[in-house]
């Protein structure tokens, strides 16, 4: 067998409303996931037996990443013993709310699916990679979607961001455990389901329309994420927002040089990437 190589992307949730919280102790949302061009990077190649690498070691001490959750539901399915090594180069900052855990698991159930030849219906793949996230379904296929449920009823829209996009990363570690234990449900309206191509981005407006529900609870305990929003702003970005429950924020910017500038307003060991 050859050696498989794959990107895995990341995403920004762009508006995130949670509406309620279910009888599984799970939570109702509406949220549009938009892709970016942010990667980790999968190598699958054969070996003896299985091992896994990454160049974060955070990850390659974990017992059970969701890259390992992915290769022990393949396993059980298939009847088959994984006789191979995954690297995992990590670039996407980890409880970022950018989904890259769940980006990695994806794409180890699509690799192995096909270094395989398992022969497994779409479906059928949904269905596992929502044991390892609820976010994982998306990006089996990650094109920009509107997302609702726990985030695994998907439905691709024609919607995109023609512009700059300034991802900022402090590297603080959010629990989404604590997030959703402390949020405050509001009162939504259907905006974000009317989202597509053909509403035109009027970010002045889409501020007041657009927004994250866990932001409140996170900017009032971390005022650093919170200050972050701020001087995207103060740097003219057209709009700004937390993805997930964070500790990303997300600038929108008219062009790359003004998204460039703005990210050089940011301490050194920030973590920035612009999409353009």
């Amino acid at each position: 067998m050859e050696k498989i190589i794959i990107k895995t992307p990341a995403k920004i949730n762009f508006g995130l409303n949670i509406l309620r919280k279910r009888s599984d102790g799970y939570h109702d949302i509406e949220t549009i996931f938009y892709p970016i061009k942010l990667f980790d990077t999968l190598t699958i190649s054969p070996s003896k037996k299985f091992t896994f690498k990454s160049n974060l070691k955070q990850i390659a001490d974990e017992q059970n990443n969701s890259i390992i959750k992915a290769v022990k539901l393949l396993e059980k399915l298939s009847g088959k013993k994984f006789n191979i090594n995954i690297e995992l180069e990590k670039l996407i900052p980890i409880g970022a709310g950018m989904g890259g855990g769940s980006s990695d698991g994806a794409a180890s159930l699509i690799a192995l699916n096909k270094y395989y030849n398992l022969n497994i219906a779409e479906d059928e793949l949904k269905k596992l990679a929502l044991k390892i996230g609820s976010d994982t379904p998306f990006f089996l296929n990650p094109t920009p979607s509107f997302a609702q449920s726990r985030g695994e009823i998907i439905q691709n829209i024609n919607f995109s961001i023609p512009f700059a996009i300034l991802i900022v990363n402090p590297g603080i570690h959010i629990s989404t455990k604590w997030a959703y234990e402390n949020l405050k449900l509001k009162n939504h309206n259907d905006f974000l389901r009317s989202i597509n191509s053909n509403v035109q981005l009027d970010f002045s407006r889409l501020k007041n329309k657009v927004t994250n529900d866990f932001e409140d609870i996170v900017y009032e305990k971390y005022q650093e994420i919170k200050k972050i929003k701020l001087q995207l702003y103060k740097s003219k970005a057209l709009f700004a927002l937390m993805t997930g429950s964070g500790s990303t924020v997300f600038g929108i910017f008219q062009d790359y040089n003004s998204a460039k500038i703005a990210a050089e307003k940011f301490p050194s060991n920030y973590f920035t990437f612009i999409d353009y």
